[in-house]
């Protein structure tokens, strides 16, 4: 007798809540400490913001009239808030992916990061809509199996996202050489001295010398490209390997946002680093250490561990095993 049971990774797990988590509070920093003044104003060539033109006049800044701009502001403020505790990801879902679109189409400085948060909360919608947990950072609960299509369209929707953090790695890459600056390792010493992206204060004495030095503007400058031509790669890599990428490429955008201040930016990029490089189905878990009953047992708790739910076939005398 065939068993046609296929075992695919449940994509409820604490990493995924740990993601929403992140992209939740890059766009809350920005709202909570930035006045509707400097958020919302007139930008050469474009006009006043929100702008309203098209698709964007659905925006929440744009629905709540340009009186409302500081209400609407915190009132998006606390559903992000909310959205960050982990509290009913499937009620928070739809209104974290609004607000997200409503900062990215309605202010007036708009960063990449504001454009990944939106992107990514669009594509984290149906896990978060088939997220019947209290809160997302506890457990998947057994007892109570999903649908199949709920199951299958939460995975999938991650995937795409780990293909999407992948293209946009190889594409800032590549773009990167197509200048002479990048190519030939002067690029970051452009972007060290410049009055609007530079750093400045203690940072820049640390900087500083690095960036006067060949050799080191040419570290500076190379190195970046590695570590998104790695990143792009990821999903080719062993998982030992994605764990070493991981690390560099948080590294990478905790640089980017000392140099450059780009805090909400680095929160965006560093959710989806998550779910481009840890498993699957994998729960971050906390390793306790041994006791000194049995000094020589193995930790019970792993960093991580894979989790999956199984998909029978409505004929069971036909089986086959499958395992992802």
């Amino acid at each position: 007798m065939l068993n046609t049971s296929v075992r695919i990774p449940a994509p409820w797990t604490n990493v995924y809540g740990l993601a929403r988590t992140l992209l939740a509070l890059g766009t809350l920093l920005t709202l909570a400490f930035s006045d509707s003044a400097t958020l919302f104003r007139p930008v050469a060539f474009q006009g006043d913001h929100p702008s309203c033109r098209g698709v964007e006049a659905g925006g929440a800044f744009c629905l709540a009239g340009h009186d409302q701009l500081d209400w609407t502001r915190w009132a998006c403020v606390l559903v992000l808030l909310v959205v960050a505790s982990g509290w009913q990801p499937r009620l928070t879902a739809l209104p974290h992916a609004y607000v997200s679109f409503s900062v990215f189409t309605g202010i007036a400085i708009g960063d990449g990061g504001d454009q990944m948060t939106a992107v990514l909360t669009l594509l984290l919608l149906l896990p978060a809509l088939g997220d019947r947990r209290r809160w997302h950072w506890a457990g998947a609960d057994p007892e109570r199996p999903q649908a199949r299509w709920v199951l299958l369209a939460g995975t999938t929707a991650l995937v795409v996202l780990r293909l999407q953090m992948s293209v946009v790695y190889f594409q800032a890459c590549v773009s990167k050489l197509s200048h002479p600056e990048w190519a030939d390792g002067t690029g970051m010493w452009y972007w060290g001295n410049s009055l609007a992206f530079g750093p400045s204060g203690w940072l820049h004495t640390l900087t500083g010398p690095v960036l006067a030095n060949p050799v080191g503007v040419a570290v500076m400058t190379w190195v970046p490209l590695f570590i998104e031509i790695s990143l792009a790669a990821t999903l080719l890599l062993s998982q030992r390997k994605r764990y070493v990428v991981l690390v560099a490429g948080f590294g990478f955008h905790l640089c980017i946002a000392l140099m450059m201040g780009l805090w909400s930016f680095a929160l965006a990029m560093w959710a989806g680093l998550l779910l481009l490089c840890l498993p699957l189905g994998g729960e971050l878990q906390l390793r306790q250490p041994r006791t000194d009953e049995d000094p020589g047992q193995e930790p019970p708790v792993q960093a991580e561990r894979s989790k999956s739910m199984v998909l029978d076939s409505e004929k069971p005398a036909s089986r086959a095993s499958v395992t992802s």
